[in-house]
């Protein structure tokens, strides 16, 4: 068997060749979890261009009673916002401007309320401590009475 290579050589051979190590990926810091949002919180005023578009989509509507794509209406309108002037803009603008004011009158009633109502949450679980910790104690009394008498019941 000369030209036979031994199983031997046939692994060396194999071996020979040297996988390249896959690089260290590198991971990300693990995300913040967000907050679960606060349904009672204020939402964001439309912008000015929100606000024409709640005029401009009944307009479109009684126009084209058969369209039923929101991409066509939306279309629609941000081409006729670009065409619009500042002039004609305005009265939207003006709008939009006052829903931010009142959004901002509301949002800081809201923040203030929430202020108010952690410290609140905050003496009262306090509070509820120091209840839990004499109840504590009352019910382990009033329970040992139980016993006795439930005891006595049986003799």
């Amino acid at each position: 068997m000369k030209g036979a290579k031994s199983k031997s050589e046939s692994k060396n051979s194999r071996l020979g060749v040297k996988k390249r190590e896959a690089p260290a990926v590198k991971k990300a810091p693990a995300k913040k979890t967000k907050e679960a949002k606060d349904p009672n919180k204020p939402k964001r005023p439309a912008s000015a261009f929100f606000v024409f578009m709640e005029d401009f989509r009944k307009q479109y509507k009684e126009k084209h009673p058969n369209n039923k794509s929101v991409s066509v209406v939306g279309k629609a309108g941000g081409d006729k916002w670009k065409s619009l002037s500042e002039a004609e803009k305005a009265p939207y603008v003006a709008k939009a401007e006052k829903r931010k004011s009142e959004y901002e009158k509301t949002l800081q009633a809201y923040n203030k309320k929430l202020a108010e109502g952690k410290d609140a949450e905050e003496e009262e679980e306090e509070s509820d401590k120091s209840k839990s910790e004499v109840h504590d104690d009352e019910d382990d009394s009033a329970e040992d009475e139980a016993e006795d008498d439930d005891d006595d019941d049986d003799e």
